[in-house]
């Protein structure tokens, strides 16, 4: 990392880390909800695909360090799967609500200036929105990212807050309510990107098959993965289901 940081040592994005929640690609330990309607193979094959589709969009951006924080079983699995274009950290505690403190209680002990945890199943969003997380550090304390169902994909700070995530994480129903009440409990000015969806459930995954269909680019591996299950599951195929 001190090599990376002294070469943006004169760039105008300079501190700007985003680090992607993640989880290594185990059966029966990814995409639980979405086991109701695939084999558990398959969805661990899906998260395999979203997680390296997620990688490549944040390696997309520029001047941007990028990192993993994930549970410390799964470090070694995670090292290899990111190569050497991703540092990956072990989180310290138990859960989602452990893991983002872990994120900026380490990152910004490094001196970012500006930090924002994704979550690692929404390859699909712009590269745009990501960049507009960090620009909305620079006149808020937070910025966050909400989900059409009351979560939240994307949570960044310029500084530790210890207390901020207490009892909840990305994704869960109310967890951008309860997020924002902390957050004014605490004083912080709170900035937001778009809101967006990610891929908890299968009317999720057929909207994500209907935009792969017309611009796979967007996340090329999901997109291989959705054709191949298009072919067996008629919602899918069709892009009949609804949020």
């Amino acid at each position: 990392m001190e090599s990376s940081s002294k070469n943006k040592a004169h760039s105008p994005n300079e501190g700007r880390t985003l680090v992607v929640m993640a989880k290594a690609p185990r059966q029966g330990m990814v995409k639980t909800r979405l086991a109701l309607s695939f084999p558990v193979e398959a969805v661990t094959e899906l998260y395999h695909c979203l997680l390296n589709d997620t990688l490549a969009l944040a390696r997309s951006l520029s001047d941007v360090e990028v990192a993993i924080m994930c549970p410390d079983t799964d470090v070694n699995e995670l090292e290899q799967l990111a190569g050497s274009d991703a540092s990956v950290v072990a989180q310290k505690g138990e859960g989602l609500a452990a893991g983002l403190t872990s994120v900026f209680a380490h990152f910004a002990a490094y001196g970012r200036q500006r930090v924002v945890a994704f979550n690692s199943d929404s390859p699909h969003l712009p590269a745009s929105v990501l960049g507009s997380a960090f620009e909305a550090l620079t006149a808020h304390d937070v910025v966050v990212g909400p989900t059409h169902d009351g979560g939240y994909y994307l949570v960044g700070a310029k500084a530790a807050h210890p207390t901020l995530f207490d009892g909840d994480g990305l994704g869960t129903k109310s967890a951008l309510e309860a997020l924002l009440a902390r957050a004014r409990g605490l004083q912080l000015s709170v900035g937001f990107t778009d809101p967006f969806y990610d891929i908890d459930v299968e009317d999720d995954l057929t909207r994500l098959a209907a935009e792969l269909r017309l611009d796979p680019a967007r996340a090329s591996r999901t997109a291989v993965w959705l054709k191949q299950w298009g072919q067996a599951v008629p919602q899918l195929r069709t892009g009949t289901g609804d949020l």
